[in-house]
């Protein structure tokens, strides 16, 4: 079903699901949003998510190391 705006009734958005993999990898989820996560998202969405976010984390922390060694000369 749809609303007015377009959106699925209580389905999630790719906005609230970004939101809700930062939130869930940092543990501050809110007990709403969870229980939104459970009753509407797909658990393979979030599965694959979770890999992509923290494969492109690894990659920034590599990123930001590299620069600090550059900029410190070694």
């Amino acid at each position: 079903m749809s609303d007015e705006t377009g959106k699925k009734k209580g389905g999630i958005t790719p906005l609230g699901f970004i939101g809700s993999l930062f939130a869930g990898w940092f543990g501050v989820q809110t007990e709403a949003n969870r229980q939104r996560d459970f009753e509407h998202g797909k658990f393979s969405h979030f599965i694959i998510g979770g890999i992509i976010f923290s494969i492109l984390f690894v990659l920034f922390v590599v990123l930001i190391v590299q620069v600090v060694l550059k900029a410190a000369g070694s």
